[in-house]
């Protein structure tokens, strides 16, 4: 179940209440508020943020909190980026994650080896390939124009699913949202189905 950061942060129980109800196992936040750059203020709110509904939505209802990365976690920091500084600060018992591939690709990261760098945070993934010739940065935004049919696009299908499916992720969902969708996501289940890694 997808929910906004503030529902998140203030309305935790509610959340949980919900997502109990419904039967989902997961709750997942897909965005983190912030002004144009992603800052490591708004990255330590968030750990807190992350630390303490995670608490919650696991000891009182059994669900399991990830948040779904962006693209702008990745700004540098320390040795590494701010992703890897939420993913160190925040407890594994509490907060895991879903990577959206393409959102992990797009600010300059490689997937495949970001799952293999944190084999047991990723519960979740987003299935999105990145049109050919479109240029990242740290915005974690692009023309929706720009989501094709996994297997046409920049993203190393096999490899990433290769390192998802030794990291243990547990579901993965295909995410197109291009106007040509009915067309794409038919290719790409098609893609899927023949793909071997």
């Amino acid at each position: 179940m997808g929910v906004g950061y503030p529902d998140l942060t203030t309305k935790t129980r509610e959340v949980g209440e919900h997502a109990k109800a419904l039967g989902a196992k997961y709750v997942r936040v897909a965005w983190i508020p912030h002004d144009v750059l992603f800052t490591l203020e708004v990255a330590q709110q968030a750990v807190n943020d992350f630390n303490a509904a995670g608490k919650i939505l696991k000891d009182e209802f059994g669900i399991t909190f990830c948040y779904h990365n962006h693209g702008y976690e990745f700004e540098p920091y320390e040795n590494g980026t701010l992703f890897d500084y939420i993913m160190k600060d925040t407890n594994p018992k509490y907060v895991s994650f879903e990577i959206d591939i393409l959102w992990a690709f797009f600010p300059g990261q490689d997937p495949a080896k970001l799952i293999e760098k944190y084999p047991k945070r990723f519960k979740l993934m987003h299935l999105k390939d990145l049109r050919k010739g479109v240029s990242g940065n740290m915005s974690g935004g692009t023309a929706v124009e720009n989501d094709v049919a996994l297997g046409t696009g920049q993203l190393d299908i096999p490899a990433i699913l290769k390192a998802a499916k030794k990291a243990g992720v547990k579901h993965y969902y295909i995410e197109d949202e291009s106007p040509g969708y009915a067309n794409q996501v038919p290719q790409t289940m098609a893609y899927l189905k023949n793909l071997k890694y």
